[in-house]
């Protein structure tokens, strides 16, 4: 079982430890922290187990965008702005440190180094193994496993349309996500490499189904995020509790993700441009001013579809939990 490396807030170095010593393979995220932030988080995690972890990196992509689109999108937000009492923050592109994060990754050697919305070229690949570090790279399609599988990665994440937070894929398509147990045949027949399994996984007996359907591992993210150890701020675990639907939005960061349906979303989704990170830059002000203030309707409420199956219980006994119940379960 792996741990997903759920960038934004909920990833700390004590549920990557956590799902380690319950037999998993814990994740940090580096997505939106400093060289120096993943560093520590690193050295936390090792204080903490002995056990293998890995590092999740964001593939810097400069995908077209609509620059107007994205300036009508700023204006929109005005209210926001006054509701909350804060600016927006600036629009801007950035490569989220990937070569220092590279470098660092390179030097600390985490068991596994994970990339998500790309796949880097084979110097990169072969570069990160020739250090002892397994590559795994998150897929949505054939088309992407196929790619990867090129550059020389060692696993592939599949991510089916069920998983929360931002969709993995490689060129931010509006295409419709296909779910994870057609995803995992697709791209069975597109690769000979192992299959990490992710998307609306919840329990054991979900793993379970995915080793059926060819994975090797599944990866939960979503309901991690009610345990202690996670970072899940106040009213994203009291989100948990409500049954909202969740649906894809570009509303707060310009690239897809899902997350539990509120006031923000259905105000802004329709007018949400293609423009990632630039978004995510424009609205983490407003965000970050809603958290401050308990609003969990001007936040981004990430979940995936199963999310109403999280419970509030340490992360390493979930895990044990689950590899247990799986094993009872594929014998059948």
């Amino acid at each position: 079982m792996v741990g997903a490396p759920l960038a934004g807030g909920a990833s700390t170095p004590e549920l990557a430890a956590a799902v380690s010593e319950g037999g998993g393979l814990g994740f940090i995220a580096a997505g939106y922290k400093t060289v120096d932030e993943v560093r520590r988080a690193i050295e936390q995690v090792r204080v903490r187990t002995r056990r293998p972890f890995g590092v999740n990196l964001f593939f810097p992509t400069k995908l077209k965008m609509d620059a107007a689109a994205l300036a009508e999108y700023g204006a929109r937000l005005a209210g926001e702005a006054e509701r909350y009492g804060v600016k927006c923050g600036k629009a801007s592109w950035s490569d989220d440190g990937w070569g220092g994060k590279l470098e660092l990754v390179e030097r600390k050697r985490p068991a596994v180094v994970s990339f998500t919305f790309g796949c880097p070229d084979r110097a990169v690949v072969t570069r990160l193994q020739n250090s002892g570090i397994a590559v795994w790279c998150t897929v949505t399609s054939a088309t992407e496993a196929t790619i990867a599988t090129s550059a020389g990665v060692d696993a592939l994440v599949v991510q089916g349309a069920e998983a929360g937070g931002h969709q993995g894929s490689f060129d931010d398509t509006d295409a419709a996500p296909v779910g994870l147990l057609a995803l995992l045949q697709l791209v069975r027949k597109a690769t000979h490499l192992p299959l990490i399994a992710a998307g609306g996984i919840a329990n054991g007996q979900g793993v379970a189904s995915v080793i059926a359907a060819g994975a090797s591992a599944a990866q939960i993210g979503t309901c991690l995020m009610l345990t202690p150890e996670a970072g899940t701020s106040t009213p994203h675990r009291a989100a948990f509790a409500n049954d909202a639907p969740t649906a894809l939005t570009r509303a707060f960061s310009g690239r897809r993700a899902r997350g539990i349906v509120n006031r923000f979303m259905r105000d802004h989704d329709v007018a949400a441009p293609r423009a990632y990170p630039q978004v995510h830059y424009l609205t983490a002000p407003l965000r970050a001013a809603a958290r401050a203030a308990e609003d969990a309707d001007g936040i981004n409420l990430w979940a995936g579809q199963a999310y109403s199956l999280a419970e509030p219980v340490p992360a390493a006994e979930l895990v044990a939990r689950w590899g247990a119940r799986a094993r009872a379960a594929l014998p059948r």
